[in-house]
C-alpha cells in the first residue's frame, strides 16, 4: 500500500518531533477490505489506517496541516465530506504537556492489473484532485505542493504557537 509509505515520510519529515525520532510513529491498517469486480484482476484496497505519535510533545497542528495537505493531495473526496471531517483523533493525556495522539483516516488505493506475457503488472492510479481555484485567480491552486512547503517550514509552524 504505497499511499502509508508517502503518509508516514511526509509526517517523519514535516513534524520535528517524528524527524528527531521516527520511531514514536506506529501505522496500523484496520478494517482491510478489496473492492473487485468480474471481468478484470483491477482492485482496489479500502482501508482505515491508525496512525498512532507516542509520548508526543509537540503543539498537535504540526501534526494535523501536514496531514489535511496530505488528503488533499492523495485522498482528495474526504475534504468534500458533507460532514466536514476528513478524519478522526483521540489523544491519551499523559502529562500536561505529554500525549499519545491517534489519528484515524479511511483511505482508498485503486490498482490497475494487466496480464503481459509471463504475468501480471500492477500500477497503482493516483486519486483525481478536485477543483481547488481560488475565486477570481486563474490557475492558483490551494493545494497544489502544500505538503513539500510543509516540510520545508515545519519548525515556522511551531514556533509560531510558541
Amino acid at each position: 500500500m504505497k499511499k502509508l509509505d508517502a503518509l508516514r515520510d511526509l509526517l517523519v519529515r514535516a513534524v520535528p518531533a517524528l524527524a528527531a525520532d521516527p520511531s514514536k510513529l506506529a501505522i496500523f491498517v484496520d478494517r482491510g477490505r478489496i473492492g473487485a469486480r468480474a471481468g478484470n484482476l483491477s482492485f482496489e484496497y479500502r482501508y482505515s489506517v491508525n496512525l498512532v505519535i507516542e509520548d508526543y510533545a509537540g503543539d498537535q497542528d504540526a501534526v494535523m496541516v501536514p496531514i489535511i495537505a496530505w488528503i488533499a493531495e492523495n485522498q482528495p473526496e474526504l475534504l468534500q465530506r458533507q460532514d466536514g471531517e476528513p478524519f478522526g483523533f483521540e489523544s491519551e493525556w499523559l502529562a500536561k504537556d505529554l500525549h499519545d495522539l491517534s489519528i484515524t483516516i479511511d483511505l482508498t488505493e485503486r490498482v490497475l492489473v494487466n496480464r503481459v506475457e509471463g504475468g501480471v503488472t500492477t500500477e497503482h492510479l493516483a486519486d483525481i484532485l478536485p477543483p481547488d481555484h481560488f475565486p477570481g485567480a486563474e490557475d492558483a491552486r490551494l493545494w497544489t505542493g502544500l505538503a513539500d512547503d510543509l516540510v520545508a517550514g515545519a519548525t515556522a509552524i511551531v514556533a509560531s504557537r510558541s
